[in-house]
């Protein structure tokens, strides 16, 4: 096994709840043939097409309704999804599927090897502006097909109609763990090719659940797959309630009034409460994400690091950690959250500082903040702990000389385009891991060529870290490759690490079967929750 994947499988046992049923296997035959199980959603999603799929809303509902070859089970190990095995070349540069007889896309069609290499190949065509794109990057010919120098990927070949072999360039992490990530699902060739961008609002999938509706600002119903090829789920149906915004409060009210199965937990009710009314099942578990403030690095006056630096010195961010979000939350030195591969506990990064905050912004010409424009802080969210928390960051930008002007866009499509067109100076964002390694932190928000860098920022040394810890196969020069471009990054200061996220979540008390992992929510397996009592 390759040491990596070994290392990130020992990981996941740290990382892991399963919610053991309370009832014994026989009583499971009661599910209810119209159990219907009804999740909050802080936003619209996107689009529900895979490969396009660039926030934790869309991931959330996609998931549902596809399939990959493989998938992370509880443990964050893989295991099968439409590949029935695999096998991998002794060098880890060729590997070959072999798909399950008689899967169908929930349109009536049988998957074939043909719809696997279409799905991987569309991931790389440019013309999808896919974000799980370089992490295909290393497959045969993949750099040829997106850089339109040839039509095909010649390391994607289905060998017949169940069997897929993709070959690799290099073999950098196991491709079985990259075939597992979110982005990978299996898709319908002749559908997509048909409906274009529309296929991301009617998705056919070949997953548990089918898509049935979606009223936008409202709601996403999908049905029961009854032909599911590991079993019919045991609910009936799955609706996403959706709560522009991330409208917190409002969906605690709806679960308390037993208008939702589950809902987050509001970030300032007493935790050992919640455990000790025993009213609803209370889950608490570390999960592999970062939470903090990005900066548009090409836009004056943050294209100077001084005043970048400035503003992170000048935000007491362990008192945003315990005053507004009451110690529920990781204080983040750094961007690698605690147990992922490459995690510092050494790492100091930038302490709150406001007289050398005051120092930086004088040598970047702007003495007393005096001649500063206004920073506009943008949020796509608006719930009462934010609104807090930026009360605190005014008063503290104000302490050393700088004004800030927060703006809220609670619609996430057009917060999303704002973010991607690099038209937010400051923002509020929050990362949660497609893959359980520090590559998909450091590379995937900062390497200067990634689709998901939304600062602007570019250093060649970064660059050039970050691209020999991906292909260096000893787990220690890894790590110290990874914590040295985390370093540097953090020392030209493109972000305001503030936390990282527990997962945390409450569910009625007849909720059964909950598995959850460290990818966190979107990775709970719905198919396998039964209610106790008929909904």
């Amino acid at each position: 096994m390759h040491p990596l994947f070994l290392f990130l499988l020992l990981l996941a046992a740290a990382l892991v709840f399963v919610q053991p049923s309370r009832l014994h296997a026989q009583d499971v035959e009661h599910r209810a043939t119209e159990a219907v199980y009804r999740r909050p959603l802080g936003h619209d999603p996107k689009t529900l097409d895979p490969a396009r799929v660039s926030d934790i809303y869309s991931l959330s509902v996609s998931q549902q309704i596809f399939d990959g070859l493989v998938q992370y089970d509880s443990a964050l190990t893989i295991v099968p999804a439409l590949a029935e095995f695999w096998r991998a070349s002794r060098e880890g540069l060729v590997w070959t599927f072999t798909l399950r007889r008689g899967v169908k896309f929930h349109n009536g069609r049988e998957v074939t090897a043909e719809d696997v290499v279409y799905s991987f190949a569309r991931i790389l065509d440019p013309r999808t502006r896919s974000g799980a794109a370089e992490l295909f990057l290393n497959v045969r010919g993949a750099r040829e097909f997106r850089e339109g120098r040839a039509k095909s990927v010649s390391g994607l070949v289905a060998l017949d109609r169940r069997t897929v072999q993709v070959t690799l360039d290099e073999n950098v992490a196991p491709f079985v763990a990259i075939a597992a990530v979110g982005h990978a699902k299996i898709v319908p060739r002749d559908l997509v090719e048909a409906q274009g961008d529309a296929f991301g609002a009617q998705p056919i999938g070949t997953g548990p659940f089918k898509f049935v509706r979606w009223d936008r600002g409202k709601e996403i119903t999908l049905e029961s797959n009854a032909e599911y090829f590991d079993g019919a789920p045991r609910l009936s149906r799955l609706v996403f309630r959706i709560f522009p915004g991330e409208q917190r409060d409002a969906m605690q009210e709806e679960f308390q009034k037993g208008n939702l199965e589950d809902a987050p937990v509001p970030a300032r009710v007493d935790r050992r409460a919640l455990t000790a009314s025993g009213s609803y099942i209370y889950v608490k578990r570390p999960m592999i994400s970062a939470r903090f403030y990005g900066f548009n690095t090409r836009a004056k006056p943050l294209n100077d690091r001084r005043v970048r630096q400035a503003i992170v010195q000048a935000i007491d961010r362990e008192a945003i950690v315990e005053g507004v979000y009451l110690g529920q939350v990781a204080f983040a030195r750094g961007i690698l959250p605690p147990g992922m591969l490459g995690f510092n506990p050494g790492l100091v990064g930038y302490p709150y500082n406001p007289q050398r905050a005051r120092e930086l912004i004088a040598e970047a010409g702007y003495p007393g903040g005096r001649g500063l424009p206004s920073l506009t802080i943008w949020s796509g969210a608006r719930q009462a702990d934010i609104v807090r928390e930026h009360a605190l960051i005014k008063k503290w930008l104000a302490a050393i000389g700088m004004t800030a002007d927060f703006q809220y866009n609670t619609d996430w499509q057009a917060f999303s385009k704002l973010l991607d067109e690099g038209k937010l100076p400051i923002f509020l964002y929050a990362w949660y891991a497609d893959v359980p390694d520090p590559d998909n932190f450091l590379t995937k928000l900062f390497h200067s060529k990634s689709p998901r860098n939304f600062f602007g920022y570019a250093n060649p040394v970064v660059d050039d870290l970050l691209v020999s810890a991906r292909s260096a196969g000893d787990i220690q020069r890894r790590v110290d490759l990874y914590r040295k471009a985390e370093q540097l990054i953090l020392a030209d200061a493109p972000i305001v690490p503030v936390f990282h996220r527990a997962y945390e979540r409450l569910f009625q008390p007849y909720v059964r079967s909950v598995e959850v992992n460290g990818l966190g929510d979107p990775y709970i397996p719905l198919r396998k929750i039964w209610l106790e009592r008929t909904r």
